[in-house]
């Protein structure tokens, strides 16, 4: 609601276009115009690290303290590399709040952008269960 109503300060705003408000898209709904398979890999594999750099920066066995710096850059960077692909959803609940706002195909594309950051994070969190913790499964 909040960049919907500074959005909405500029002379001429719509919501319209091929991704207003930011919304997460494929095909034309891309800011570069990359397709579905492009968006739903994209999607899933830079969510898989992003939850791998969250459990090995907060495991018990990681340095106390400092689990935002690792977590902070690579978001950072996960953003550097999608936002031209899908506009970078990797948070289910990012993508929904402005698709709702947005609506029409925002709505009809978000599907993608539950299932392949769920996909993402529970294929991390059996990665990281059987590859990298040292507890027994």
């Amino acid at each position: 609601g909040v960049i919907m109503l500074v959005a909405s300060g500029r002379d001429g705003f719509a919501l319209t276009g091929s991704n207003p408000l930011a919304t997460n898209g494929w095909g034309a709904h891309s800011p570069g115009g990359y397709g579905f398979f492009s968006a739903l890999i994209i999607e899933l594999v830079l969510t898989f690290i992003f939850l791998l750099v969250i459990m090995g920066s907060t495991d018990r066995l990681a340095p106390g303290g400092f689990a935002g710096l690792p977590i902070g850059l690579s978001l950072t960077l996960i953003h550097l590399i999608s936002i031209p692909i899908t506009n970078t959803s990797v948070n289910p609940a990012r993508s929904t709040a402005v698709a709702a706002w947005v609506g029409g195909d925002a709505m009809g594309q978000l599907w993608l952008f539950w299932v392949a950051p769920i996909a993402g994070a529970l294929l991390a969190g059996w990665v990281y269960r059987n590859v990298f913790s040292d507890q027994a499964s």
